[in-house]
């Protein structure tokens, strides 16, 4: 009789439920999944979008980009996050599984350098930074500091963080470089976990999507060219600062339906905001020029 009773409430609920959604009103299920950097900026894009569709909800999950990739090619998430392109490889085994990647440039983004707030090195420029994560340099005295052991954070190889930096740091953005980070090298899990280490390490660096820059760190001054500049806003917008990427979405062909209106909302003037809330340059120049 109980189970009788339980089963009869469940189904008044379900019917209610699919009462309350006004006939072509849009809703459903999106899985989103990926890169570390774009999690707290896609959720909180999620969170606007589900203010204006109600009946549609947002599951935004991080993991790296290398899960995101991953995840679009087993067809278990509707859009991928990434904070670097997919690789020829990705792109052919995607096909060979019936998934044909959309790319799609969200935001714009500057790979900050950290130290602890009591470092006295305020800037580096790429060749330092080469020569400290290769371990050729170890120590911060080379670089005007105390004679302290360096000790390097990087994050986890399925970040696309991670591989942009040693792309364009590692290996100097040559593609026939084949350097790698030193052994001695820590690889931590999340971009939020470089901060707790920096933050309480005197002796660290580590590097970040610059939306994870705060005050509890100091994020170095890096040149490629004897130019000094910072990871803000500014300088990423007009492509001054020389750690600056897209970053992107991806799915499978061009998104249709709810996960259509979602990527067009991200897109849109208030899904821009929220990556520009969020620390990163919009691709709306308007929405970059008012923050």
């Amino acid at each position: 009789m109980e189970r009788l009773i339980l089963m009869t409430i469940m189904a008044i609920g379900i019917a209610g439920c699919k009462e309350s959604i006004p006939p072509g009103e849009p809703n459903g299920f999106i899985q989103v999944k990926g890169s570390d950097t774009i999690v707290n900026a896609a959720q909180m894009v999620s969170e606007e979008f589900m203010k204006e569709y109600p009946h549609v909800f947002v599951a935004v999950t991080g993991g790296g980009s290398g899960v995101g990739i991953a995840s679009l090619i087993s067809k278990t998430c509707d859009v991928a996050t990434a904070s670097r392109e997919m690789k020829p490889k990705e792109i052919e085994t995607a096909k060979k599984h019936g998934v044909n990647p959309n790319e799609i440039v969200v935001a714009y983004d500057g790979v900050a350098v950290i130290v602890n707030k009591e470092n006295s090195v305020d800037k580096l420029n790429i060749e330092q930074l080469h020569n400290i994560y290769t371990g050729k340099s170890t120590n911060w005295k080379d670089f005007g500091g105390k004679d302290k052991p360096i000790v390097t954070l990087s994050r986890e190889v399925s970040s696309g963080t991670h591989m942009y930096f040693k792309e364009e740091v590692v290996q100097l953005g040559k593609k026939d470089n084949k350097d790698e980070f030193s052994d001695k090298t820590l690889l931590l899990t999340s971009s939020q976990a470089i901060v707790e280490e920096v933050a309480a390490n005197p002796d660290a660096i580590g590097y970040l999507g610059m939306g994870y820059v705060s005050d509890r760190t100091k994020a170095l001054m890096i040149a490629k060219n004897n130019e000094y500049y910072a990871p803000d806003i500014n300088n990423v917008m007009r492509k001054k600062y020389p750690l600056s990427r897209p970053l992107f979405f991806y799915t499978n062909g061009e998104p249709t339906g709810i996960t259509k209106l979602f990527v067009d909302f991200a897109l849109g003037p208030k899904g821009q905001q929220q990556f520009a809330d969020a620390g990163f340059v919009p691709v709306g120049e308007e929405i970059a020029e008012k923050n």
